[in-house]
């Protein structure tokens, strides 16, 4: 018997799988299979689907449990499959009760917006991965024509400092190297909690509280809400990743006002100019979306070269997906072939973009964070692998000799 987590979607979810972990630890659920599902886009909930039913294939005997953003907007939709045995909520998930073996209830999904507040949950480590996410902030207050997961994951709620600081200094002391912040919308942090602390000052007393942490690393972004504490941290913060991914979506200002998007284009451009101005080794990542309604073809070209304009290296492509009961979904809609294909040109353009910044540290020197014996990250997040082998979870300096196909090759610095 064992308990196994499966886990689709964001780093939000990769925390709340090892919180239902040490849950379902404790309860003593040990013969059970837990689907933490993601509903970013419909393929992502057909996907979840299939998990459900291979898992079931796989262990016919152990009880299923599905949860996550899928089944906080769609409970009857899973509870309905023959496969499943319970389906809990976003917020159900994480209470140590609703794991118990008396917690028959087949169906635990309670009004997500009428949450209010967020708790910080110890974890001690994250199986298999050798840098740590801190979750600092829940849900979302904005409502972007495209996007149902505030409806799965409620309005904007943020840990408190305390909390956070405590998590981070937890995984600190048990050997990560690398924490990552993470959430629904981070830089909206502290808007809700006395005083209105921004991002950027969570970071500041991060960073001070735990000098022993060598890197800090934001996950993604939203260039508007950025605050002047953290400008300043990014430019001047060598502990701070100097890597930063961008929810951009489009790069049309029709696009992004049908959207409810808060940013223009300009703004896009003129942002990544400015960071990189003040961090010349700055690298940026962004989402982007394909085949929106009522994209012209002229659209989509701005979109394509604001890869080129912000000097996007990382992207996250998306085929337009309409979710049920987003605004967006009653608008003009594009043939799925079109989406998909404009999509993989995105992608296509996104490729040639690594290439460039890959062949561009060839001759340099980078710290790579280990993630497996022989492979890393750097601090700009490149992909390298080692000439050693080196525990995972360590960090070595290592000279860039050449690039091997989609990463760097490099020769560890004794």
């Amino acid at each position: 018997m064992s308990l196994d987590l499966v886990t689709f979607g964001c780093r939000l979810n990769t925390v709340e799988s090892e919180v239902m972990r040490r849950h379902a630890a404790d309860a003593g659920l040990d013969d059970a299979v837990i689907v933490n599902t993601c509903a970013v886009t419909g393929e992502a909930v057909r996907q979840a689907r299939q998990a459900i039913r291979r898992a079931r294939r796989a262990r016919p005997d152990a009880r299923i449990i599905v949860t996550g953003c899928a089944a906080q907007l769609e409970p009857e939709t899973f509870a309905n499959m023959p496969e499943v045995d319970r389906v809990l909520g976003n917020t159900e998930k994480l209470r140590a009760e609703s794991f118990g073996i008396a917690a028959d209830a087949p169906v635990q999904v309670n009004d997500i917006m009428a949450v209010r507040e967020v708790a910080g949950h110890l974890v001690d480590g994250f199986d298999g991965r050798a840098r740590a996410f801190v979750q600092v902030q829940q849900g979302c207050d904005h409502r972007c024509t495209f996007c149902i997961i505030p409806y799965a994951r409620g309005n904007s709620r943020s840990v408190p400092m305390g909390a956070v600081v405590a998590q981070a200094r937890r995984l600190v002391e048990n050997g990560y190297r690398e924490v990552v912040l993470t959430g629904v919308d981070i830089t909206a942090y502290g808007t809700d909690l006395p005083g209105r602390p921004g991002l950027g000052a969570l970071c500041r007393r991060l960073l001070a509280a735990l000098p022993e942490l060598p890197r800090l690393r934001l996950s993604s972004i939203d260039s508007v809400e950025v605050d002047d504490e953290l400008m300043d941290l990014i430019a001047g913060e060598p502990r701070l990743m100097p890597h930063l991914h961008l929810s951009l979506q489009a790069g049309d200002d029709m696009i992004l006002k049908r959207m409810k998007r808060r940013h223009s284009r300009a703004q896009s451009v003129e942002f990544c100019a400015q960071v990189r101005r003040r961090r010349p080794d700055i690298v940026f990542g962004a989402d982007l979306i394909a085949g929106f309604p009522t994209e012209t073809d002229a659209m989509f070209a701005n979109t394509a070269r604001l890869i080129d304009d912000c000097g996007l290296t990382y992207l996250h492509v998306f085929p337009y997906s309409a979710r049920p009961g987003t605004p967006a979904a009653r608008m003009p809609q594009l043939p799925t072939a079109l989406r998909r294909a404009r999509a993989a040109e995105l992608r296509a353009r996104g490729r040639r973009a690594m290439a460039r910044f890959l062949a561009s540290r060839v001759g340099g020197r980078a710290r790579v964070l280990l993630e497996t014996e022989q492979g890393g990250r750097t601090e700009q997040f490149a992909p390298v692998a080692l000439d050693v082998a080196l525990a995972p979870g360590s960090v070595a300096t290592a000279d860039i000799t050449g690039v091997d196909g989609d990463r760097l090759v490099g020769r560890r610095v004794h």
